[in-house]
């Protein structure tokens, strides 16, 4: 189920920890990715990872934790200087054998405001992810308000 959502920024801390120890395993990698909260991504991601995504113009992989978090996704997505400014929606579905999550981000650049649509596939030891499978649209510009 889709759902709006505030800023992923403003959450109150009860509320977050309460969210982060009940929500599937790919709803908590979104809102952490959406705060850029490395300790939150940390504690997500299993060490090892089985990590591979696809972004416009690029394959990734690794296989650890800190490489995910500190060399691709908040290292070369979403770089020190793009703002993301709210989680716009967040779905995670289970599959036979593996869950879903699809979400989407408002982000603020020195090129302006863009959506970031990212889904991925991925499997869970426990309440870690150990095995993702990611894919992403790219910074989609939005028009001038």
């Amino acid at each position: 189920m889709s759902q709006r959502l505030r800023s992923a920024t403003n959450v109150a801390a009860g509320a977050q920890e309460a969210s982060q120890t009940s929500s599937p395993a790919g709803e908590r990698f979104a809102r952490a990715l959406a705060e850029k909260d490395t300790d939150a991504l940390r504690a997500v991601l299993a060490d090892p990872i089985d990590f591979q995504a696809l972004t416009p113009g690029r394959h990734w992989q690794a296989s650890e934790p800190s490489v995910v978090i500190d060399e691709i996704a908040l290292g070369r997505w979403f770089k020190p200087s793009d703002r993301i400014e709210h989680l716009e929606s967040v779905r995670n579905r289970q599959l036979p054998g593996r869950e879903h999550v699809s979400y989407l981000l408002r982000v603020r650049n020195a090129a302006g405001d863009h959506l970031v649509e990212q889904q991925a596939y991925y499997d869970t030891d426990g309440d870690r992810i150990t095995w993702m499978r990611l894919l992403c649209s790219g910074y989609r510009p939005l028009g001038t308000p």
